[in-house]
């Protein structure tokens, strides 16, 4: 393609994005970044969609690092003009179509399943009554996650009946859905594995003081050389969600049976970096500059 024009939806105050900007740099690109809030469209006599004073079909590459939430009207919008640069023939990684899919846990969820992949056992609905149901069925021991969201946040572990009525009463007060994970007892620890293309590139054991795992909850990150078995794992489930790259988080029961728990669309790795000997941003970019033309 030629142009060599990159762009990055997100901030370029991030580490993520310093990260980025320095590896795109030693292959003699610029990144520019743009604010996914400034994205803007125009159909009739052009169709056209731009970003921060940029027509972005003019790029070569563009990496949507963030896509934050927003209404439901400004989420889909975002969406949508991600769609209509990639049916121009942009490249875009992640590709929109996977973004949806792994942006949506239960959608997530029923893709990995549907793969043959091991996943928790799930109870979702709308209905409080179902809810309370569901937490019956999963023994009285669950983890209430929201439907979107990451590291963490918005995450409870429900184990008696009476905090599991109060909880759901105020998610139905929220107009929230129920989406309830039986919970695995699991060492307080977690395995997080980045790939990109057909390759696992680096992975961590994540330590926690308790049940949550994430970094950004004060979980450790700890150097890990995953199995060929783990390897296979991660790759079917990136396959089956359409990634380029993404994180991968598995656990491990106390009892040996191991799950995917999250696919990640635009996954951090500041944690992952402490205890891998290569500059991963420079791995990922290598990946993406080969990956244009495909």
């Amino acid at each position: 393609m030629g142009k060599n024009r990159i762009a990055i939806l997100g901030s370029p105050d991030s580490w993520h994005s310093q990260e980025l900007e320095r590896a795109f740099q030693e292959h003699g690109m610029n990144p520019e970044f743009m604010d996914p809030l400034s994205l803007r469209a125009r159909l009739g006599e052009k169709m056209e969609v731009w970003g921060q004073g940029s027509d972005l079909s003019s790029y070569d590459l563009l990496l949507a690092r963030e896509v934050p939430g927003g209404s439901l009207e400004q989420v889909i919008f975002r969406m949508d003009a991600l769609h209509q640069l990639e049916n121009r023939g942009l490249k875009v990684i992640n590709s929109p179509y996977a973004i949806e899919k792994m942006v949506d846990k239960y959608y997530t969820s029923s893709l990995l399943q549907q793969a043959g992949l091991p996943v928790p056992e799930t109870r979702v609905s709308e209905d409080l009554s179902q809810a309370l149901e569901g937490f019956r069925q999963l023994g009285g021991d669950v983890v209430v996650k929201p439907l979107f969201g990451s590291r963490g946040a918005g995450m409870v572990r429900v184990t008696d009946p009476e905090t599991a009525s109060r909880t759901f009463r105020a998610l139905q007060m929220g107009g929230y859905i129920f989406y309830l994970q039986k919970f695995i007892p699991h060492n307080n620890r977690d395995i997080r594995v980045l790939v990109a293309g057909q390759k696992c590139l680096a992975a961590m054991e994540r330590v926690g003081d308790d049940w949550k795992t994430n970094i950004s909850v004060g979980a450790r990150p700890m150097k890990l050389d995953i199995s060929a078995e783990t390897k296979d794992l991660c790759l079917r489930a990136a396959k089956s969600l359409g990634a380029d790259y993404c994180g991968v988080d598995l656990l491990s029961s106390e009892t040996g049976e191991r799950y995917v728990i999250e696919v990640i669309s635009m996954p951090a790795w500041k944690g992952l970096q402490q205890v891998t000997d290569f500059n991963i941003a420079e791995q990922l970019v290598a990946f993406w500059i080969n990956s244009r033309g495909r």
